[in-house]
């Protein structure tokens, strides 16, 4: 079975880096880049898409809320219609330097608060995933599954691709635990693999309270910024090969 592995990229910003993205971006299959507004700049951004097109990895938009200083995981309060335009600005800008460099943006991966703020609100999920497929109707759409913006994909009839988090803890309403809670972020090498195996070989995870919950996806994320992210994809692919899977873009997994 085709898997994608997917990490949030590029989210440094001027002389700073989070990971290391050029080695990074030779384990997964698809990179979800920071498009400037809660990290990122145009010069990594442009080094992100040049390595992704050598390396055969699917390009992807990761919009988030403009917030450097907070990293775009803290919820603002901007209107419906301030978020659409925000999101469209930072689609527009990489699907430009995409272009410019002889390859195209494939997916949309919504960064932290912004995707938060969305999937609690159906009206906004619908607008932002309206703008999408006026953009470019052929963009898929990465989201947890039975989200708001799944169920505003589906319906606006654009390709969604579903994601298994790798390094985060979930509870038992299949929502991820909060980062200030202990536990909630996954590093030990051990438990990665188990997590991971599990969702390959049962499509389940084990929740922070013990119980087993079913996974519905075809994608699984690792997020750049998680202390040790680089080791922790190696691992996942690993995993991946050696339960007897493939590992390739989302536009292969969905073919």
């Amino acid at each position: 079975m085709k898997i994608d592995l997917n990490s949030d990229m590029g989210e440094g910003f001027g002389v700073f880096r989070v990971t290391d993205d050029d080695a990074l971006m030779g384990v997964v299959s698809s990179a979800n880049i920071a498009c400037g507004f809660h990290a990122g700049d145009p010069q990594i951004m442009t080094r992100m898409v040049r390595q992704a097109k050598a390396r055969g990895v699917g390009i992807g938009a990761h919009p988030g809320l403009p917030d450097l200083q907070g990293f775009g995981r803290r919820e603002l309060p901007f209107s419906h219609d301030e978020i659409r335009q925000q999101m469209l600005y930072q689609i527009g800008a990489l699907t430009a330097i995409a272009k410019a460099e002889g390859t195209r943006v494939s997916h949309v991966s919504f960064h932290a608060a912004m995707g938060n703020m969305i999937n609690r609100d159906p009206a906004l999920a619908d607008l932002c995933i309206a703008a999408i497929k006026a953009v470019d109707p052929d963009l898929i759409v990465f989201s947890m599954p039975d989200t708001e913006v799944e169920r505003a994909a589906k319906a606006a009839g654009l390709k969604t691709l579903t994601l298994f988090l790798a390094d985060r803890a979930y509870d038992a309403q299949g929502h991820l635990v909060p980062r200030g809670v202990p536990n909630s972020v996954i590093t030990a090498e051990p438990a990665v693999r188990a997590r991971v195996r599990q969702f390959l070989t049962e499509a389940t995870v084990t929740t922070i309270e013990g119980q087993i919950l079913p996974v519905r996806a075809r994608s699984i994320l690792i997020h750049s910024d998680t202390p040790g992210s680089l080791d922790l994809a190696r691992i996942v692919r690993s995993e991946i090969e050696t339960t007897g899977g493939t590992v390739a873009p989302a536009r292969d997994v969905l073919a």
